[in-house]
């Protein structure tokens, strides 16, 4: 009796083999992804402030291991996750994690790289015990965590080494240990099929993947407004940028969300991999969205040449990557057997367009940002139209034919 109560209010993680068919998200979870909001405005300000290849390939790096700690203690409380005590001190221990690396990123640029450092390697040290504690409650999942311990210590490990390698060698490490912290889901899928077993993303973590991606837009609506805010001289064409900027921003958003928004994933933990990698470039491009509009405002008020900030030139790429990506993920989720036809026209729509914003970059090197704004809005706005109007044909269908 002792030790029911003792599980009652501790609250051991819950075992792999139970399902929850339906559940909410709670509140204990909205406030784990609070943390996350201020960590990417640091990491995309970071961008901003360094607008270079070394500082692009480090926001790479800085969002990626972000969002793996995001996406496992998510996964972690999707799988294991219970009302007890033990589950949100977790939450607490790896929120002060990430609000340590959000510090980090403020130091001086003599120390930023030695105290961020110290910071994920205490992300990745609670990450994985988070996933090898669950073995001490549950002996049927040991086979299962066994690749997250090994695989994440080695992580670690590389993490320790980097600092007694030279300055060039040290981002070659970083992004090994990054590609390391990805592969256990997909040795975990080999193992789940030896055991008959198999993995899909529940509707929560598709979710909770679409509440993320809603922090990113905000820290995209933030870079809209900074990219004005600083500015001297507030005039109507000023202004006139910011609302495109706005409405560049909101389109993006109506693309996501029409395209990928209630759609469940398709069976399969390879799939459900196969997502969640996707996700990440798609809300990296979108904080580069955010990051870059301020270069945009500046280079264009200074009158300084297109090609001058490498910012320009990264705000019109992220724009097609995000548009590829969103095509992408896509594929692997589940649409009416109706909207089969609609779904290839709108994918093959996005992709034109991501092309288009590539030769826009080029084509309005010399012309205003105004301008180059306006055609970055029409052409998103094409895909809208005809995403809406195919849409709300096959709705209408529906009704008529009931």
């Amino acid at each position: 009796m002792s030790e029911q109560h003792h599980n009652i209010w501790w609250g051991p993680p819950k075992k792999f083999s139970t399902h929850v068919a339906e559940r909410k998200i709670s509140w204990h979870e909205l406030f784990y992804d609070l943390v996350y909001v201020i960590v990417i405005s640091k990491i995309t300000h970071y961008l901003a402030s360094h607008p270079s290849a070394s500082g692009l390939l480090d926001y790479g790096y800085l969002f990626a291991m972000t969002f793996w700690g995001w996406y496992n203690g998510s996964m972690y409380y999707d799988f294991h996750g219970t009302p007890g005590i033990r589950t949100r001190f977790m939450t607490l221990w790896q929120m002060v994690a990430v609000g340590a690396l959000a510090v980090s990123l403020d130091s001086p640029p003599e120390s930023i790289l030695f105290r961020s450092t110290i910071a994920i390697m205490f992300l990745q040290l609670f990450i994985t015990y988070l996933w090898w504690s669950v073995g001490i409650y549950d002996k049927q999942y040991r086979k299962l965590n066994l690749p997250h311990t090994l695989w994440f210590l080695v992580a670690f490990m590389l993490l320790i080494f980097t600092f007694w390698v030279p300055f060039p060698y040290k981002r070659i490490i970083f992004w090994l240990a990054l590609v390391i912290n990805h592969l256990p889901f997909a040795l975990m899928a080999k193992r789940l099929k030896r055991g008959s077993l198999d993995f899909t993303l529940s509707s929560n973590m598709t979710e909770r993947l679409g509440l993320f991606t809603i922090i990113v837009f905000g820290e995209a609506i933030l870079g809209v407004i900074n990219g004005v805010s600083h500015l001297f001289v507030l005039d109507i064409y000023v202004w006139l940028c910011f609302g495109l900027g706005i409405l560049i921003v909101f389109a993006l958003w109506w693309l996501f969300f029409s395209t990928i928004a209630d759609r469940e994933c398709k069976k399969g933990m390879r799939t459900a991999n196969a997502v969640s990698l996707l996700y990440l470039p798609t809300l990296a491009s979108l904080g580069m969205v955010g990051a870059a509009f301020p270069a945009l405002m500046e280079n264009d008020m200074t009158k300084e040449d297109y090609f001058s900030s490498p910012l320009r030139i990264i705000f019109g790429a992220s724009i097609a990557i995000f548009l590829c990506c969103v095509t992408a993920i896509s594929q692997y989720l589940i649409y009416p057997p109706e909207y089969k036809k609609s779904k290839k026209m709108v994918q093959r729509s996005l992709i034109i367009i991501g092309i288009v914003n590539l030769l826009l970059m080029f084509l309005f090197s010399p012309m205003p940002v105004f301008y180059y704004l306006l055609c970055v809005f029409i052409s998103l706005m094409v895909v809208i139209v005809i995403m809406t109007l195919n849409w709300s044909r096959i709705e209408l269908s529906k009704i008529s034919q009931s």
